[in-house]
């Protein structure tokens, strides 16, 4: 039996971790598989175990994209959660609230000062500074929750594909979603292999085809994410459009038609 160790941050995630199952249990043919809970690694520690890829304290991880990742990794180039990794809502202190009326446009957001936390090694924190946006960061996830509390900052800037786990796991009244904002950049979410895993990322890419074409994968999607896309009410937000410079010309335009397709997602999902 194939142990595959996923990054502990996709373990916990119901959703990520049910994606890697589907896929292993759509390719029975490269044999019985036990999905395996990593160390707790940083985002950074965690791309760098997979680029040595002599290390096995990691097989797998879902990160979002970028051309430098693509160069140094195995990419499986399906969004995991149909691209709604891009399309960002603030996490936010009460007191901050009013810091956020009557913000429309991205001109709008910039002369706010409103400073968004985020990792050191996400790839989302040179798209926002690209744009314009002040940017906090810290190594590590946990610790961002309370540096939005001590007010270091004043949006902690989720995927709404994330955004209602992490606040199921923080249990603090005090941490409010901000109702009218959407900050929207293509940034597609992959999983990653190390770059002479060709196993794992041949299995891993088949699994996926397979369920998009038989359906399940969008049973998946539907599962995991409806309740998200209903209780953040995303079609009746304002859409703060950002570009990403970083992405390779495939994840560009990935991404362009995860754009082009929002309507069309988040309709399938509020079924």
């Amino acid at each position: 039996m194939r142990g595959y160790v996923l990054w502990y941050r996709n373990y916990d995630s119901p959703a990520i971790r049910a994606l890697v199952e589907l896929a292993l249990k759509k390719t029975p043919e490269y044999g019985e598989f036990q999905i395996i809970r990593s160390e707790e690694l940083s985002q950074g520690r965690v791309l760098r175990e997979l680029t040595d890829g002599q290390s096995r304290l990691v097989d797998i991880a879902n990160v979002a994209t970028s051309a430098e990742r693509e160069k140094s990794l195995t990419a499986i180039p399906f969004p995991v959660d149909g691209g709604l990794l891009g399309f960002r809502v603030c996490v936010v202190m009460p007191e901050s609230l009013p810091r956020f009326a009557g913000i429309k446009t991205l001109d709008d957001l910039r002369d706010s000062q409103i400073r968004i936390g985020q990792g050191a090694h996400w790839p989302d924190t040179p798209v926002l500074e690209a744009n314009g946006i002040p940017v906090v960061t810290h190594s590590r996830y946990e610790i961002l929750f309370g540096m939005l509390r001590n007010e270091r900052f004043e949006c902690f800037a989720r995927g709404v594909s994330e955004v209602l786990y992490d606040l199921e796991l923080e249990q603090d009244p005090n941490l409010l979603i901000e109702p009218d904002l959407l900050i929207a950049y293509p940034m597609p979410s992959y999983l990653f292999v190390g770059p002479e895993d060709q196993e794992t990322a041949h299995r891993l890419q088949l699994g996926i085809e397979r369920a998009i074409h038989d359906g399940s994968f969008n049973d998946f999607l539907r599962h995991y994410y409806a309740r998200a896309v209903k209780e953040l009410d995303l079609d009746e937000r304002t859409v703060i459009t950002l570009e990403n410079p970083y992405l390779s010309e495939e994840s560009r335009y990935v991404g362009r038609k995860t754009f082009e397709n929002l309507r069309r997602r988040l309709e399938v999902l509020s079924r």
